[in-house]
């Protein structure tokens, strides 16, 4: 499973938004590589930021 489908999975079965680092504890993968991971699926449009430096699943 790559970094991003980690990521992806994490917030798909998180209850509300997530830090980087919240993210980075659940999946076990490094912080740096969780902050790449983000900014690749928020320009492909499958995270959204409810509010600065919170994640989630887009709908």
């Amino acid at each position: 499973m790559s970094t991003n489908d980690a990521v992806l999975k994490v917030l798909k079965e998180a209850v509300g938004p997530m830090k980087a680092g919240d993210i980075a504890e659940v999946s076990g993968i490094d912080k740096k590589d969780i902050d790449k991971a983000i900014k690749v699926l928020k320009d492909e449009g499958k995270i959204v930021s409810p509010k600065r430096c919170f994640y989630s699943a887009a709908e």
